[in-house]
């Protein structure tokens, strides 16, 4: 199945493109979105921390030290209420400073230590650390209902002669501010894979309506394959245009130098027929009764070399004709059915000592075949004469819905083993019945000329099967 897939890939144009722009928006937007999320976040953390400082900003206001050097915070003069209801979220606790790792909660001397009621019978447990005077330092710390808390804290000393220091906490649930940023990265990541598909599918639109010039010119070239245009027809953009026009005039010098080799073929024949004629005139003469019997002899020698020499000529300036046509861009095509019925008659005044009965058949109502109408004629032609040579009462040709024909008889056939011999040049099976043995070789000729198929089997009636099968494109 991947194999499939990646050679299929490999193979279009189109989904490359859109592979390679799906992987660069799907890159890009998941650097924006964590960009996104890291800006979100660090902004509403530092909100956050700000909002701490602030209170702490306030509670430090609200310190002061009694003679003894010892705190006092008037709880009552700070504005947030949520300082005095049991486990807002919201917290302050002043201690002595310096902490250190062995106070732990448990040990800590909770009556020494001012706290908000918030706090209720909580006591916030920092780390220990060594704070400057009038710093401020962040921790995440757990708080009570094992809630994450973040906390600030700032040392401050009394005024002299009193040398303790004391330690300021504010701290605030962190709960919230995590799950709105757990709630943004949602929002985020189902907006940016919207914006993917979104994306994605103006990519195909844009890849689809970017290839479509290339789609023109592939049914632009299948029509000239299937030879309903001479040239590359309509209108490309600049980056195309110059591609068709190129293979317009390679198809313009194609054309003409078929056209010098036909014109010569022509003037060589041309120029021929005057000493065959001469030829042929001089062998009658000497053929003659009244000529001495060796000179007749002669004579009749030379007109049969002559006649096979036009034959033989006849031949390759149709076979000419026929190379030009199929390699031509322009594909020949003519009807089938009038050349087979044409032919069908011309077969019943021949053969019509012998009484046979020829029958055409077809299952298309009007078809078409890619052949010029003289070889079509001199296939069939040579298909269906060779048929009735051999048939003993009757012919029967066979056309399909795709044009493909069947000439068989009901005479003694051709064994498997020899029908390959069958379209040899010259080459006749039996030569008790007349013919030149050149029949079935021009019709493999002109079929290979035009890419058709011809083949051989055992007919339904007895005899040999003949079958033309036409290709989309000849050769």
């Amino acid at each position: 199945m991947i194999g499939r897939w990646w050679t299929g890939l490999r193979g279009s144009l189109q989904w490359r493109l859109l592979l390679v722009t799906l992987l660069g928006m799907a890159l890009a937007l998941l650097l924006t979105g964590i960009t996104l999320f890291n800006l979100f976040s660090g902004h509403v953390q530092r909100q956050f921390q700000a909002d701490l400082e602030v209170q702490l900003e306030q509670l430090t206001a609200r310190l002061e030290f009694d003679a003894s050097g010892q705190p006092v915070v008037d709880a009552t003069q700070l504005s947030d209420p949520r300082w005095l209801k049991p486990l807002s979220g919201r917290y302050w606790q002043v201690d002595a400073y310096p902490r250190t790792a062995n106070d732990a909660p448990d040990t800590r001397n909770v009556a020494g230590v001012l706290r908000s009621r918030s706090l209720w019978d909580e006591v916030l447990d920092l780390p220990p650390d060594v704070v400057a005077d009038g710093a401020t330092h962040l921790h995440e710390i757990g708080g009570p209902s094992g809630r994450p808390l973040l906390a600030v804290e700032r040392t401050v000393r009394p005024p002299a002669p009193h040398s303790s220091a004391w330690t300021l906490v504010v701290a605030a649930d962190a709960s919230e501010t995590q799950g709105a940023i757990r709630r943004f990265a949602r929002v985020l990541a189902a907006t940016l894979a919207v914006l993917l598909g979104l994306l994605g599918l103006a990519s195909v639109a844009q890849v689809w309506v970017g290839l479509s010039p290339l789609r023109a010119l592939r049914q632009a070239v299948s029509a000239l394959d299937q030879g309903h245009e001479a040239r590359l027809r309509g209108r490309f953009p600049a980056e195309i245009q110059p591609l068709a026009d190129g293979l317009n005039r390679a198809l313009q010098r194609q054309e003409e130098g078929l056209a010098r080799a036909r014109t010569q073929a022509g003037n060589l024949a041309h120029a021929l027929k005057t000493p065959l004629a001469v030829l042929r005139h001089s062998a009658d003469a000497a053929s003659q009764p009244d000529q001495p019997l060796a000179l007749q002899q002669v004579g009749q020698q030379i007109h049969e070399q002559v006649a096979k020499a036009q034959q033989h000529m006849d031949w390759h300036l149709r076979r000419a004709r026929s190379a030009a046509h199929a390699a031509g861009m322009q594909r020949p095509r003519c009807a089938l059915l009038p050349t087979l019925h044409g032919l069908q008659r011309v077969m019943d005044k021949v053969y019509a000592h012998r009484q046979l009965r020829l029958s055409v058949a077809s299952d298309a109502a009007d078809p078409w075949v890619p052949v010029e109408q003289e070889d079509l004629h001199d296939m069939l032609g040579n298909l269906i004469d060779n048929a009735c040579k051999w048939a003993q009462r009757c012919v029967h040709i066979q056309v399909d819905q795709d044009g493909h024909v069947r000439v068989e008889d009901d005479g003694p056939g051709v064994p498997e083993a020899q029908r390959s011999l069958m379209c040899q040049r010259g080459q006749r099976l039996d030569q008790h019945t007349p013919g030149s043995g050149l029949g079935l070789a021009i019709v493999a000729e002109l079929a290979e000329l035009y890419g058709a198929q011809l083949s051989f089997g055992a007919s339904p009636l007895g005899g040999l099967s003949a079958q033309l099968r036409w290709n989309a494109r000849p050769r």
